[in-house]
């Protein structure tokens, strides 16, 4: 089956028909450049001047040119010793903006019955606060370690291992949807996923709807729905 166009921006392929909603039981969203406006990794970098080093290594990882996501996400951390935890608040609150549709989308979800989960290969600084803005229901991502003592509140350049595991990569975004899934009582088809880099696609691929918005060629060429322009509320038209 070709992909359908069903509105300009909007594309679907191997969707079945009239699709409710209620259909669904979980929604699972990544967070940066799907949820939220900016690559967080990218702009704590800025604030050492390394942006430009590390968006490089960022853009080659969500293409899927890199198959070590974990590998991957060590060197850029490695690059933010030295950024202070107010230099990451400045961005949290000066940079970091919901995508637009993000709140309508949520909303029309949670009125349907649906939990949400974020989980990024980013990190809690500001999933956590996304989570809290948005009311979310679970959330999951890496966390940053902090140094104590002399040059406390600085970024070490190293993440904290944490009970599931050391990072959240496209594998454990799967595991993560299954598990919060299973946790509810509900199959992976009723689950959706939605996101925008190739660390989303083993998600993607679990959930019973796969998410494109605003993606990488590859990641759209696998999801059943891509948005490729306008909002995230835009998934809300597939639905009868």
């Amino acid at each position: 089956m070709s992909p359908k166009e069903l509105s300009p921006g909007l594309v679907l392929q191997h969707l079945p028909s009239h699709l409710k909603l209620t259909d669904f039981k979980l929604i699972a969203f990544d967070m940066d450049s799907t949820l939220i406006n900016i690559e967080c990794v990218d702009e704590i970098a800025d604030a050492v001047g390394k942006k430009a080093e590390v968006a490089a290594i960022t853009e080659a990882a969500m293409q899927g040119e890199i198959s070590d996501y974990k590998s991957s996400l060590r060197q850029r951390v490695a690059l933010l010793k030295g950024v202070t935890v107010a230099d990451m608040e400045l961005i949290y609150t000066q940079r970091l903006q919901l995508n637009p549709g993000a709140e309508r989308l949520v909303n029309a979800c949670k009125a349907a019955g649906l939990k949400v989960l974020l989980v990024s290969g980013g990190f809690t600084f500001f999933a956590d606060r996304i989570k809290a803005r948005l009311g979310l229901d679970f959330a999951r991502a890496n966390v940053l370690e902090v140094r104590s003592g002399a040059n406390c509140g600085e970024l070490t350049g190293r993440m904290v291992d944490q009970s599931w595991g050391d990072i959240c990569d496209g594998a454990e975004k799967r595991r993560t949807l299954l598990d919060v899934a299973s946790l509810l009582g509900i199959e992976p088809a009723q689950c959706i996923a939605m996101g925008d880099g190739a660390n989303d696609l083993p998600m993607m691929r679990a959930a019973g709807l796969s998410v494109a918005y605003h993606a990488k060629p590859a990641v759209r060429e696998q999801a059943q729905v891509a948005i490729n322009s306008g909002g995230l509320d835009r998934l809300l038209e597939i639905f009868t």
